[in-house]
């Protein structure tokens, strides 16, 4: 990373997070797609509508993932080896932690956070049943998450791909069987999950035991580095919580959408898959920021941190733009997949002629707030975030979809959203860029 061209590397690095993203989001919607055939609507909603549920809980744990993944790149850029096998002990003890807490968070919070969100009464039911089952799958999720950290970390992208695949297709297999054969419908995909999941994180354990040193995982000498969780808290955290708060956004707009009815919620529900999977893409290209930024940053090639910057956005916005495009234009033969019912292909449809036609302008903060990060910035593109986005997001709510109560009307804040934000985040790279750049010239010219 910290050597010759940067757009093939940067390429190689985002396809694999690509492909993961895209598996990864294709749990939920194979659980989407199956119940959504075999049993119906209702049972649609309840699995389709947990998204943002999941994403408050989960986030601030990714985002600890994130700060893991730049203090393993940062050490791997000054040929730290002692301080990079101490981190990859830390990150294994940590992602325990963080599965259990999960765990027992999920099922005790998903009745009274889907009744604070107004969910429909034909749905909450099978929706507090699908987040009690797949929170008991959390302590796989988190240790297949921090696992691929620390592999992004040191540039292999492609084995949690290929663990992820693996993990797809048994999930695919077991949605099948357990719906269709044994009409288990919602605790069927919900169970498959939980099960595919433990097949991803048993796979990333074996690959990491295999490892050299310093990146191989012993289970039997797994300890917490204080420094070190506090350098991934410090860079992590602020990720994290942007992300909770990202999602705490979501709930307003979700609680909006139950308000439509579950023929709303369905057809919400099917075009945010395709939305997980365009939104993967701009994720993969931030992910590629961040280790690149990082590995370079701790060489100290400040210069090349800023190539990666804009190689990584224009990269982005193109790969982004064109799925976007490619998606929205065939509409109607992406959402048979799900269902066939024309009151939930119409409000899939709005969905994403409003907000998914124009995804790709996200580019503009993820890319941007990635560099930061692998800076060391943290801080400074979470407190922007949340203003331009979820504080935006939130008084749409309460004022232009309460005077225009309409699916569309509603969904345009998610556009408005993302270009207000873009241009502080932007602003805000630029000036960081200066800061890093005078703070390493005054070193250099220290006696």
């Amino acid at each position: 990373m910290t050597h010759g061209g940067l757009a093939g590397k940067i390429i190689i690095f985002a396809l694999p997070l690509i492909a993961s993203g895209i598996l990864q989001q294709s749990f939920n919607a194979v659980d989407v797609a199956m119940v959504g055939r075999f049993t119906g609507p209702e049972a649609m909603a309840a699995v389709g509508s947990n998204g943002v549920i999941i994403s408050i809980l989960v986030n601030l744990f990714l985002g600890i993932a994130i700060g893991a993944n730049v203090v393993i790149a940062n050490y791997i850029g000054m040929k730290n080896n002692i301080a990079t096998a101490r981190s990859v002990a830390t990150v294994a003890v940590v992602s325990l932690l963080s599965g259990f807490i999960l765990l027992i968070a999920g099922v005790t919070l998903a009745r009274p956070i889907l009744e604070a969100m107004s969910a429909p009464p034909d749905v909450i039911d099978g929706a507090t049943l699908y987040l009690r089952i797949y929170f008991l799958g959390m302590p796989f999720i988190m240790v297949y998450n921090f696992g691929s950290a620390i592999m992004r970390s040191m540039g292999d992208t492609k084995r949690p791909f290929y663990a992820l695949l693996v993990g797809a297709l048994v999930n695919a297999a077991l949605d099948y069987i357990f719906v269709k054969y044994f009409s288990m419908g919602v605790s069927g995909v919900a169970i498959a999950t939980v099960i595919a999941n433990g097949v991803n994180a048993a796979i990333i354990v074996i690959l990491l035991r295999r490892e050299p040193e310093p990146f191989t995982l012993h289970l039997r000498r797994l300890t917490l580095s204080v420094p070190d969780l506090i350098k991934m808290l410090k860079i992590g955290v602020p990720a994290g919580l942007q992300g909770m708060v990202f999602s705490i956004s979501n709930i307003f707009i979700q609680t909006t959408v139950n308000s439509f009815g579950s023929a709303a919620v369905a057809g919400s529900a099917a075009a945010q898959t395709y939305e997980s999977y365009c939104y993967y893409i701009i994720s993969a290209f931030a992910a590629s920021t961040i280790a690149f930024t990082g590995q370079n940053y701790g060489a100290g090639l400040l210069d090349r941190c800023r190539k990666v910057l804009w190689i990584c956005m224009g990269l982005c916005v193109a790969v982004a733009g064109a799925a976007n495009m490619i998606i929205s234009y065939n509409a109607s033969w992406f959402l048979s997949v799900f269902t066939d019912n024309p009151e939930v292909a119409r409000y899939a449809t709005e969905r994403i002629n409003s907000a998914l036609r124009f995804q790709f302008i996200a580019a503009s903060y993820e890319i941007s707030g990635a560099y930061m990060r692998g800076l060391g910035y943290s801080m400074t593109p979470m407190l922007l975030t949340i203003l331009g986005t979820c504080v935006l997001r939130i008084v749409w709510v309460y004022t232009v979809s309460a005077r225009y109560h309409t699916f569309p009307a509603l969904l345009l804040v998610y556009p408005v959203s993302w270009a207000a934000t873009g241009a502080i985040v932007m602003t805000a790279a630029q000036i960081v860029t200066r800061t890093v750049r005078r703070h390493h010239t005054s070193l250099a010219t220290q006696p």
